[in-house]
């Protein structure tokens, strides 16, 4: 008998029972669909996010490239890095340049690539660390030097969720190559170690510990599929395969490294003159060129505020998203009533699911989207 022509059951304890496993059953598959939803749904819009960041930092490589060419067609500075080969670790020179201080990047921008060879990594960098910025993609702590300038540059980005470009963060050892291109030039990294810590210490790891090398740290939750810690990884510039290295814009001068502000949990001493400054500039003409193209500023670092830790935020952090959560919730209500009837009316059951399951998913998509708004950052 078609289900729709069958006969009502008597509404007793054997039709309660049945009601409440029904729920019970459908809140399960609905549970199901949410885990499905965090481990490869998410990875949808950050596809496609990666997709657009890509051809963005392309162009702005593109336009990089041009403008150089057409306010400098006769400079013959050689682009190999002009840092010391008998130092493995130092990144400094003679005379480091001072990055050019430019407009203040927007969060969420394309900034740099990064590829790390031995885990198959290859993501476009964002600027900033905030709950939408990550899921485009691993992003740059905006209160740390930019990779390829002197001091710590920080990255963070997910372990699970949003395409996790850091699932395998884990399997990175001690030597392995983190190649990161800016507008600036590529710079290639040497991975020093790995260590885990508690979210407590999170904020110990991102600063600046010594202004005059440049860095590389990567940070992300751990255990896989847990937020309980964090997974550090460290690496510090191979000079001989990078571009020519920089000071952060916010240094006082050429060739010093002192900061104007400092992040917490710095350790930099109160005056630092780096010993190689009073070596005569003329020894390294590659790098001396560099400055004088570069011109000193004092700019002071961009603000702090965001160095606690990033993949710590509570339940209903986010309350903005509870009345989406409550429409969409009805949207679904409606689409299973109204496919309900049209089934009714024909009096074919698979007539139901034949005009609900399209709408059904795309209305339970973005109701877990916004449920998703609701929970603690799981990286």
């Amino acid at each position: 008998m078609p289900y729709f022509e069958r006969p009502r059951p008597p509404k007793d304890w054997r039709w309660r029972v049945g009601l409440i496993g029904r729920t019970f059953i459908t809140i399960g598959l609905l549970m199901f669909a949410f885990v499905g939803y965090q481990l490869w749904g998410t990875g949808i819009q950050t596809a496609q996010a990666q997709h657009d960041l890509s051809r963005q930092f392309d162009g702005l490589l593109q336009s990089t490239s041009t403008a150089t060419i057409a306010t400098s067609p006769t400079s013959t500075t050689s682009p190999t890095s002009t840092t010391s080969p008998t130092s493995a670790t130092s990144a400094t020179t003679t005379t480091v340049p001072v990055a050019p201080s430019g407009p203040p990047i927007a969060n969420g921008t394309a900034i740099a690539r990064l590829k790390i060879a031995s885990i198959g990594l290859d993501k476009t960098i964002v600027e900033g660390v905030g709950v939408s910025d990550l899921k485009k993609g691993p992003g740059h702590f905006a209160e740390t030097p930019m990779p390829g300038q002197l001091g710590n540059a920080a990255i963070a980005g997910h372990r699970t969720t949003y395409g996790h470009p850091f699932l395998d963060l884990d399997q990175v050892k001690v030597g392995d190559l983190i190649e990161v291109s800016t507008v600036a030039g590529t710079f290639v990294y040497s991975v020093t170690g790995t260590t885990v810590v508690s979210p407590s210490q999170y904020e110990l790891v991102i600063p600046t510990i010594d202004p005059n090398v440049a860095t590389l740290t990567l940070a992300t939750c751990t255990p896989a599929y847990t937020a309980k810690q964090r997974l550090i990884v460290k690496a510090t510039l191979v000079p001989a395969q990078s571009s020519q290295v920089m000071a952060p814009p916010w240094v006082t001068s050429p060739g010093t490294t002192e900061a104007a502000t400092t992040l917490p949990g710095d350790s930099v001493p109160a005056s630092t003159t780096p010993a190689a400054t009073t070596t005569p500039a003329t020894t390294t003409p590659a790098t001396t060129t560099a400055a004088a193209v570069v011109p000193a500023t004092t700019v002071a670092p961009p603000s702090h505020s965001n160095t606690s830790d990033v993949f710590a935020s509570g339940w209903f952090d986010d309350s903005s998203a509870v009345p989406h959560v409550i429409i969409w919730g009805l949207l679904l209500l409606g689409v299973c009533v109204g496919a309900f009837f049209i089934g009714k009316r024909t009096r074919r059951l698979w007539v139901s699911f034949a005009t609900g399951v399209l709408p059904f998913v795309i209305v339970l998509y973005f109701l877990f989207e916004n449920v998703n708004r609701l929970l603690p950052s799981s990286i």
